[in-house]
């Protein structure tokens, strides 16, 4: 993730922004620059009222984008969205939201507070997508495997409880997951060391793509050559993985206890942490981050994050980066008494699965600049 800056006032603006906090501008990201800009309605707009108190409806001018004039997309309604729809659009919703299907009850409060915190997660998914020109289809444009979200509130009447997966291109979220405590007991009954709504999001995108860009994108024979068979039984995998866990030395070949259940999940894990240490990265270079350990004399736990990671030529120059970082940040963690901020082990079986994702993602920003396509 970048850092971003109020065109008006050049105050540093976190990417979940409505408005600049010294200058009262009300902000938005423009999906197409990559970038937050102030914007200043056109004229008289129509509509509610955001943060500042300036209107929501009508239209808006970019200052990032030489005063263009833009919607915001419908969901700022709900204070759901802070993104700008793109020129032309005529659905009424930004890049990230027109892939959303059925969101909660909105006429509750406590499910439009959760589904407000699954928009914060599933916006950070996209920023990361549209980096890395990833394709993406909605429902509309491709209606048997568009890319859709469903996020489902457990039935109360019914006694039924969503889980959240992925189904050709149907991504459902359960918005229980907002709930911390449910969240955390989730977590210690799965043994997970971590469980985040933004973990959920990438690895279950990570299902998507593994059809898009390896299933019909013609790298099946090399994904299973890192991977495994993925046409083993995956019913009859996960009931395995139930019922005896993880094998004892999994860390030396996988990335989680949850990635040995089959070459799918291993797959979606690996994609999920590639997601992770690129957009963790990225933020750390923006903020000139340099690890120089006083103690380490042959420079294994030095690094200075001066290079786009979402551009690396290769996996080896992230990871060289990530593991010292690592190592500091759960240092700085431990030091607070709470939980290491990456509690994982990259094995150079795990490295080799990053490199095989790394190479996935660069490939379709080559075919695309190859095609003169944005």
């Amino acid at each position: 993730m970048k850092l971003f800056v109020c065109q008006a006032c050049d105050n540093v603006l976190y990417f979940e922004n409505r408005a600049c906090e010294r200058c009262g501008h009300r902000v938005a990201f423009l999906p197409e620059k990559e970038t937050m800009s102030a914007i200043e309605p056109d004229g008289e707009a129509q509509g509610g009222t955001s943060q500042g108190g300036t209107s929501q409806g009508g239209t808006w001018s970019s200052l990032a984008n030489k005063g263009e004039s833009r919607m915001l997309c419908s969901n700022a309604e709900y204070d759901s969205c802070n993104w700008l729809t793109d020129a032309g659009d005529t659905t009424g919703y930004c890049r990230a939201c027109r892939h959303n299907g059925i969101v909660p009850d909105l006429s509750d409060q406590v499910q439009l507070a959760g589904w407000r915190e699954l928009e914060v997660a599933k916006h950070r998914l996209f920023y990361s997508l549209i980096r890395w020109k990833l394709p993406l289809q909605t429902r509309q444009d491709n209606p048997e495997h568009g890319l859709i979200f469903n996020f489902l509130a457990d039935d109360p009447n019914s006694g039924e409880k969503i889980l959240t997966g992925h189904d050709n291109g149907l991504i459902t979220i359960a918005l229980t997951e907002t709930d911390d405590i449910e969240r955390e007991r989730r977590r210690l009954e799965m043994g997970e060391p971590y469980r985040t709504l933004l973990g959920h999001f990438r690895h279950e995108v990570g299902h998507y793509f593994w059809e898009v860009l390896v299933r019909d994108g013609g790298k099946l024979d090399e994904c299973r050559a890192v991977f495994g068979d993925d046409s083993v039984d995956y019913g009859q995998a996960l009931q395995r993985h139930y019922a005896e866990g993880a094998p004892s030395d999994w860390q030396q070949t996988y990335v989680s206890a949850y990635a040995t259940t089959h070459p799918w999940e291993d797959f979606a894990e690996t994609w999920a942490h590639y997601l992770h240490i690129v957009d963790s990265l990225e933020m750390a270079g923006e903020f000139g981050m340099e690890v120089r350990p006083k103690v380490d004399r042959d420079g294994e736990l030095t690094t200075r994050i001066r290079f786009n990671p979402y551009e690396a030529r290769d996996v080896e120059a992230i990871v060289n980066a990530w593991l010292p970082f690592t190592f500091a940040m759960n240092s700085v963690n431990r030091a607070m008494g709470v939980r290491d901020l990456y509690p994982f082990i990259l094995s150079p079986a795990v490295v080799a699965k990053l490199g095989f994702i790394h190479s996935l993602v660069r490939n379709v920003a080559k075919d695309k600049a190859k095609a003169g396509k944005p």
